[in-house]
């Protein structure tokens, strides 16, 4: 195929693909969240060492944010679809593999695996998009939507992982991708149209050796710098500046070819950064704060895997409804507003954690979620001006770009806000705690147990200082996402609308 996308199946069944698109994602996101959950039963079954457990949970966007730039682009010159479906293909196998899983080694290349299928899915997902709905009105629709399956799978991930974990094991909170998969590559078979850019241009092969060396370094300088190596540590340093040299020289790359790779000079329009910029605060703020919520709601308030999925619903069910409504709101006072609005409501979510009475309890945490999660609406919007602020030949890297900003903030929202975690939480501690209490929440609590009763006072300093930890957290992704917050509303023009024009 030629042309940039098959206008027939297109239009007679586009809402029908969207629904294939929707699973795709839906599952991509409950696979993120549900390790949230399974975490603690998978130390208990495997028991992984620090450096295990850090790598389970960040190897998934290392694999992701190194490949999406190349895939996406991909993705435009080889077929949208047929990525997409190899993608879903992918993303299958990796999680039936996790039968053959018996030591942390072997999760760890599961995640890695599940990471080629979701970088793989998740730019194609967006990109066809922009080609199912070349109308700006219903593409704004169509991503709310698209944003509201994303919600549902934060939402309920975190609750069927937790029954998967009571009825099962943690393995079947892996195995419930498979059946999903399977049906999403029959049903994109005959509801997806192919789609590619008719006139691609040759393949940069050193640019894609650049654009992914250049990401794992990057990612994995963070990973090193949060896991306790600190900014100034060799290994950090040496990864940072490769990460800098090879992604600087990726950019000029791109810059001077005509058919680059990536179409970098997107960033010139303010829009368009403005969702780039808003994509990337919040996957920062969320990916971080989740993360320790989850493990303060079993550790701290000791409610099971099931229990602790039910109480983070408020955030994504919050989202699940604005999703759909920004798009309306967008059209009443416009996108600018709306983007910026909900960052800074996302923002005030985070406050209520910080400003709560001591001690934490649950009410406040269910209303900083559903905070949080209304303003993950304008999310929806974000997406809208990333993909209309692009041609479409290049949507696959325009989706490239938002996704990687997404994998990349997921990354620093769990080193960087993890590290924060961390260092409250030692200052927390007195120094005669020990190191392996000192070390984490939960090998505190082991230590406790030990003593018998003379472990109570360890537990209590503990959690006390685990929860204090949180609040801190949570003040730090306010101010990222109030200042994420102004720098969209300076950066979108106040007349721009869903379809990239301004008034």
């Amino acid at each position: 195929m030629t042309g940039s996308v098959s206008r027939g199946p297109a239009r007679r069944g586009r809402w029908a693909g969207l629904a294939v698109l929707s699973a795709g994602v839906l599952v991509v996101v409950m696979d993120m969240t549900v390790l949230n959950v399974a975490l603690p039963a998978i130390t208990q079954d495997l028991r992984p060492d620090a450096v295990h457990v850090l790598w389970m949970v960040d190897v998934y966007a290392l694999v992701l944010a190194g490949l999406l730039v190349t895939l996406g682009a991909l993705g435009d010159r080889w077929g949208r679809r047929r990525l997409l479906l190899t993608g879903f293909a992918v993303f299958g196998t990796a999680s039936a593999a996790v039968l053959a899983a018996g030591g942390p080694e072997a999760v760890i290349a599961v995640r890695a695996l599940l990471g080629v299928g979701g970088a793989m899915i998740m730019p194609s997902t967006l990109s066809m998009i922009r080609h199912l709905f070349p109308d700006p009105r219903e593409r704004a629709t169509a991503l709310g939507v698209w944003t509201a399956m994303a919600a549902v799978g934060g939402a309920f991930g975190p609750v069927l992982g937790g029954l998967l974990l009571e009825l099962l094991s943690w393995r079947a909170a892996f195995l419930v991708n498979v059946p999903v998969m399977a049906v999403a590559v029959v049903a994109g078979l005959f509801l997806l149209p192919e789609s590619r850019d008719p006139a691609p241009g040759r393949w940069d092969v050193p640019g894609a050796v650049l654009s992914i060396a250049g990401m794992v370094a990057l990612v994995y300088a963070v990973k090193h710098a949060g896991a306790g190596g600190g900014a100034l540590d060799g290994v950090t340093l040496s990864a940072g500046a490769f990460a800098v040299a090879a992604l600087g020289w990726f950019v000029a790359r791109c810059l001077r070819r005509p058919d680059p790779l990536l179409e970098i000079r997107l960033f010139r329009s303010g829009a368009f950064s403005a969702g780039v910029v808003a994509a990337l605060a919040t996957s920062v703020a969320m990916t971080g704060t989740l993360l320790l919520l989850a493990q303060w709601l079993q550790l701290v308030r000791e409610y099971s895997p099931l229990e602790s999925g039910v109480r983070l619903l408020p955030a994504a069910l919050a989202a699940l409804v604005a999703a759909p409504l920004a798009p309306r709101l967008a059209a009443r006072v416009g996108a600018r507003a709306v983007l910026a609005g909900g960052l800074a409501v996302s923002g005030t979510g985070f406050l209520v954690v910080y400003g709560a009475p001591e001690p934490l309890g649950y009410p406040a945490v269910a209303a900083a979620l559903a905070l949080i999660g209304f303003g993950q609406g304008a999310l929806a919007i974000a997406s809208a001006v990333v993909m209309a602020g692009s041609p479409p030949e290049k949507s696959g890297g325009a989706a490239a770009i938002e996704e990687t900003s997404y994998e990349v903030g997921g990354v620093l929202g769990v080193a960087v806000l993890g590290s924060v975690a961390a260092a409250v939480y030692r200052g927390e501690l007195p120094r005669q705690a020990g190191a392996a209490a000192r070390e984490s929440l939960g090998g505190a609590l082991d230590v406790a147990t030990e003593l018998g009763a003379a472990g109570a006072r360890l537990a209590g300093q503990a959690t006390a200082a685990f929860t204090a930890s949180l609040a801190v957290t949570c003040t730090a992704g306010a101010l990222l996402m109030l200042v994420a917050a102004v720098a969209a509303w300076l950066l979108t023009p106040a007349g721009l609308d869903l379809s990239g024009r301004r008034h």
